[in-house]
């Protein structure tokens, strides 16, 4: 049995959870102001999900073509479907050139144009003057650039004396009597020890929740920790109803090609060899956004114009770039090809099907990172000491549909401002709020119980029940009856959960207790995405319904999207399993607010 009295303390300044790319760039800015910081991962640094994105990061740099951040920022409130906050999208477009010249400085090995300047490719959905033309605003390192990015952070943060703690992973929150978040519990697989980590602020960088799904791009690492802790320390968690499914997962595996192969050209063609996005998009073509994309891709499947003997993909050709190209631009494409689809993508279209890749919500958070809960007077009360980051976090930038290489712009821009507004809380130069005396008895009882249950299930058994409960009833195309059993379902696997035991009750590199307390965080992430995404009666974005097709006598009505009654934000609160809600913030920073209209490609 876990018990208090084996449990160890240490104190920090401050506790970076995840140490992915918003993770480290926070804690750079932290360490290099001389703050004692602490950052925990499940997994080596570079190892981190952010080294799987490959396309770019977004940036209104004009080195390819005139460009300007308040194109940038039309893009992103358009491919919102309007839900994203205007104000936080004018601050990360206006702040993306800075942090992509600070990268670049740091060492991040970008592609270069003949001129010297980073070279720059068309991402979907990033246009000039308002969707006048496809712009080029991706800033590559070839189709490496979340590794490239890792790998530099995470030299800088060893140059200024970051503590990692790695193959760790946090358990809950230490709030104390105000409200206060004054540590985080952890676990270290190696030893299997507890400890408390005693800070002044604890900021959460730890991705994804991908893995709720039975078929992702998600590492096997992206179980939602860190929207499992806020759930269980009484946080809601906004618009998990929305999930971005990327067109081109490889078709079998779910490993991702990066849309930086669209932006290089690449066509998606059906079995009849048409290139069907000029149907659907004749101004975006295939670099449309995501969420469109994905539903005419998954159109024509359903009508009987898919790949394969089973019609059941469809082929993404890469043939007429040529080989050059491809080994340039798109090297890890390449090896992808020949490794999960045993394909030569220079000489052979190579099959794709939309697949589960992002979450747009997350722990509500503001402009500076800091963590924001609904106030007894309707406003929004900030959780002091508490920060989210990076795609755990809901500053809503992304709204309902996040458009590509805007993620690891997300990463560092709001990575780079919370630790600011950390340093200048002067939080190195205040003391230590004291540990309350119960500080580690959640995780003591959690841990306790998954050792005493004796008739529970085995943890991966319930998991892909979880799985293959949301690939059912909340993929890319949805329905009211389906939604609505998906929620029954999810509800019963919750109790099934609560009941988990242990067949392995070792303390060394134990991966069955991690894969428990991993499936512990995954439910609080899938009853929140089943029970906002039934509660939404519109289609927006990523959340597409078939009930709420356009209406027949409004052509002009958005497809099935309803402004007057559904333009505002999601919050799920786990304790009661019940929903609250807050307006988007409709008003920018400093430029006029840009008016709901029809999305057309």
């Amino acid at each position: 049995m876990f018990t208090a009295s084996k449990v160890s303390r240490r104190k920090f300044d401050v506790v970076v959870v995840g140490a992915g790319g918003a993770g480290m760039s926070a804690s750079l800015l932290l360490a290099s102001a001389g703050l004692n910081v602490a950052v925990l991962s499940k997994v080596f640094p570079t190892r981190s999900h952010t080294v799987a994105a490959q396309g770019g990061i977004a940036a209104s740099l004009s080195n390819m073509n005139e460009d300007n951040w308040s194109y940038h920022f039309y893009d992103t409130v358009k491919g919102s479907d309007w839900l994203g906050d205007q104000d936080s999208i004018e601050f990360m477009c206006r702040e993306a050139p800075k942090v992509v010249y600070e990268l670049e400085h740091y060492g991040m090995p970008f592609d270069r144009n003949p001129d010297g300047t980073i070279y720059q490719r068309p991402f979907g959905g990033h246009t000039s003057n308002r969707g006048e033309k496809p712009v080029q605003r991706a800033c590559a390192a070839a189709d490496r650039t979340g590794h490239a990015m890792l790998h530099t952070l995470y030299q800088q943060n060893v140059r200024s004396r970051t503590n990692f703690f790695v193959e760790w992973m946090a358990l809950d929150f230490i709030r104390n009597a105000e409200g206060d978040v004054v540590g985080v519990t952890a676990l270290e697989m190696e030893t299997g020890d507890i400890h408390i980590l005693h800070s002044k602020a604890v900021l959460m960088a730890t991705g994804g929740a991908g893995r709720i799904y039975a078929a992702s791009t998600n590492a096997y690492i992206n179980t939602g920790d860190g929207l499992g802790m806020a759930a269980r320390a009484g946080i809601p968690l906004q618009d998990m109803e929305f999930w971005q499914f990327h067109p081109t997962g490889v078709y079998g595996a779910g490993v991702l090609l990066t849309e930086g192969c669209r932006g290089e050209g690449a066509i998606l063609r059906n079995c009849n060899g048409e290139r069907f996005m000029e149907r659907y998009a004749p101004g975006y073509k295939d670099l449309a956004t995501r969420d469109f994309v994905s539903r005419c891709m998954d159109q024509e499947i359903k009508e009987g114009r898919g790949c394969g003997p089973n019609k059941a993909y469809i082929n993404l050709d890469m043939t007429h770039l040529g080989e050059d190209t491809i080994r340039k631009r798109l090297p890890s494409v390449l090896e992808i090809g020949h490794n999960f689809a045993n394909v030569d993508i220079t000489r052979e279209p190579i099959p794709v099907v939309p697949t589960n890749h992002y979450q747009m919500g997350g722990i509500p958070s503001s402009i500076t990172g800091q963590v924001v809960v609904p106030g007894k007077d309707g406003t929004q009360e900030v959780v002091r000491g508490l920060y989210a980051v990076g795609e755990c976090s809901c500053v809503s930038v992304h709204g309902a549909n996040r458009l590509g290489c805007n993620s690891l712009l997300d990463l560092v821009v709001f990575g780079f401002a919370a630790a600011k507004h950390i340093i200048g809380e002067h939080h190195c130069e205040e003391s230590h709020k004291p540990l309350p005396a119960n500080a580690a008895d959640n995780s003591l009882e959690r841990l306790n119980k998954l050792e005493s249950n004796k008739s529970g299930e085995y943890c991966q058994r319930v998991a892909d029940d979880i799985r293959n409960t949301m690939q059912s009833h909340a993929s890319v195309f949805r329905s009211q009856e389906s939604m609505d059993e998906g929620v029954q379902k999810i509800a019963k696997i919750r109790d099934r959960v609560s009941a988990l035991s242990l067949t392995d009750k070792s303390r060394v590199f134990n991966t069955e207790r991690v894969e428990a307390l991993e499936v512990q965080n995954m439910i609080e992430v899938a009853q929140a995405t089943m029970v906002s995404a039934a509660a939404r009666h519109e289609c927006r974005g990523a959340h597409s319904v078939r009930d709420y097709d356009r209406p027949a006598d409004d052509p002009q009505c958005p497809l099935g999207r309803d402004d007057a009654n559904w333009l505002k934000h999601t919050l799920w609160h786990s304790a009661t399993n019940s929903l609250g809600y807050k307006p988007v913030q409709m008003k920018p920073l400093t430029v006029e607010s840009i008016a709901p209209q029809v999305r057309t490609f």
